[in-house]
């Protein structure tokens, strides 16, 4: 797939979503990251007694935040730590690998916080984490290792110590 490689990652995404044949063909010959183990830990108690965090992969953050780097080939394996409470209106995405014109008039498609919200006003969570994270899901090559090794047990971290119990973790 030598063709795609020189053209910028905006004309790729456009052309994968109007020949999703093209897509399928370069993913067979793309290597992705395969974990070795289930990142998983079983539910100790009932959702609803639960404080659950958020966490995007779909550049969200802060407008008075540094924006995600864009012009790296390789992604930007840093995160931006989003206030819960933080009005919808001082959020916006920062990236350039799907069409997120959808999230930019709701954020919520990607970042649920209203729904959040009335999960915990119908009683389905105990509540919501105070900070979301977000991340920039487009990380390949040098930065695997920053985002595995660094960012990622970051965010851990702090989404433990923020008390939450459960994590959403939204995709771009």
């Amino acid at each position: 797939m030598g063709l795609l490689h020189g053209l910028p990652n905006t004309l790729v995404v456009q052309a994968f979503r109007r020949v999703p044949w093209l897509a399928s063909r370069w993913a067979k010959r793309h290597q992705f990251v395969e974990g070795r183990e289930i990142p998983w830990t079983p539910v100790r108690k009932p959702v609803a007694e639960s404080v659950v965090a958020l966490v995007t992969t779909a550049g969200v953050h802060l407008k008075s935040q540094e924006p995600f780097d864009m012009d790296d080939p390789d992604g930007d394996p840093t995160f931006r730590v989003i206030p819960t409470d933080a009005p919808r209106s001082d959020l916006t995405i920062t990236h350039k690998y799907y069409d997120h014109s959808s999230a930019d008039r709701d954020i919520n498609v990607v970042l649920p916080l209203d729904r959040m919200r009335e999960f915990v006003a119908e009683k389905r969570i105990r509540g919501i984490a105070p900070f979301a994270y977000g991340f920039m899901g487009h990380i390949h090559g040098r930065h695997l290792r920053t985002l595995i090794e660094a960012s990622g047990p970051e965010v851990a971290r702090r989404i433990k110590r923020d008390g939450a119990e459960a994590v959403l973790l939204t995709p771009a």
